[in-house]
């Protein structure tokens, strides 16, 4: 395809993998971020050694800390910040903005002050005529950076947005696919972390493949069952930003969340663990969101519901467990709609 122009706003691991990954295509790309000494680094180094250490950044990849530059360089914006970013960097990008500017992101959650999908942001400050876009799927950045072979989905209600960044992106070893589905792919995304630190917690506590599998395959049935509930498809929740995303984030140690789960479950402290990690752990604002969601719309989850009890009102993890095993005996239904 020809070349493209487009701006990634978002310099942590994710989204410097995205803009390797359009720069390798040969497209003009620019990103940014909020951190000027961070951007500076990017600039003279030419890696992001923090976060993606060793991976060089191609020529055509420019480096900015000014974000007028950056918005004003492309009709492409893609936003790649963590989720309690995402209004405030619409709010600080309008008035920049080119006309018809696309607005992607692939940011993972829900809007911290009201549990609301980052859609609905977009349309309160751009406007429901915005063409938007959301990147979702099972793909770690260090990964996507080495050029190891990856898939991703790309959802939007305009098939021309998701057509053009779709692309952007593909190449041989990274395959795009596209989707209509804007709210599976933000329920499974959000999800999904909650899942993977509901996996790292068991086995933080001693516990093997058959418990995790047992999670993974429960917890796709509490995405779909809310996913459904607000009008998301099936389809979805079995593809690469539900069931593909879930199982990437719930068996590897790549997942943060997973991570910050194997050490609650070892009697770590939270707040410690935060600090070891040291990036974004979004699945502790999401299960505040997604359990809040849940019970205004009298949605069955019990695995949220322990690791919102666990994270939020202190419930040791064996106890969490324990509730979890003595839940009634019944049919399995895997996909209910209601």
């Amino acid at each position: 395809m020809d070349k493209q122009r487009i701006c990634i706003l978002g310099a942590g691991s994710w989204g410097t993998a995205l803009a390797i990954q359009a720069a390798r295509n040969n497209h003009n790309t620019i990103i940014w971020g909020h951190n000027a000494d961070h951007m500076r680094a990017l600039q003279y180094e030419r890696t992001n050694s923090r976060y993606l250490p060793g991976i060089t950044l191609p020529d055509n990849l420019t480096v900015t800390n000014t974000l007028k530059t950056a918005v004003q360089f492309s009709k492409i914006v893609l936003i790649a910040v963590p989720s309690h970013a995402f209004p405030t960097t619409l709010i600080n990008i309008k008035a920049d903005l080119n006309p018809n500017a696309t607005i992607a992101w692939a940011t993972k959650g829900l809007n911290h002050e009201d549990g609301s999908f980052l859609h609905q942001s977009v349309i309160s400050q751009l406007g429901e005529k915005t063409p938007m876009a959301i990147l979702s799927g099972p793909t770690f950045a260090m990964e996507v950076a080495q050029g190891l072979p990856s898939a991703i989905s790309i959802a939007s209600q305009q098939p021309h947005c998701a057509t053009e960044l779709a692309d952007i992106f593909h190449s041989a070893h990274f395959r795009t696919y596209t989707s209509t589905d804007i709210i599976g792919t933000q329920i499974g995304g959000a999800t999904k972390n909650v899942l993977a630190i509901a996996a790292g917690i068991a086995d933080g506590l001693g516990y093997n493949a058959n418990t995790r599998s047992a999670l993974i395959t429960r917890g796709l049935a509490e995405i779909i069952r809310l996913g459904q509930h607000l009008g998301g498809r099936q389809e979805t929740f079995m593809g690469l930003a539900g069931l593909g995303d879930l199982i990437l984030t719930c068996t590897d140690n790549q997942s943060r969340n997973r991570r910050f789960g194997i050490g609650l479950g070892q009697g770590k402290k939270a707040h410690d663990l935060i600090a070891e990690i040291n990036q974004e752990i979004e699945g502790i604002a999401a299960t505040e969101q997604i359990h809040r969601l849940a019970q205004h719309l009298k949605i069955d989850m019990p695995i949220t519901e322990q690791i919102y009890q666990i994270l939020y009102q202190n419930t040791a993890p064996s106890h969490a467990v324990k509730t979890l095993l003595a839940r009634e005996q019944r049919d399995e239904e895997p996909f209910p709609s209601t």
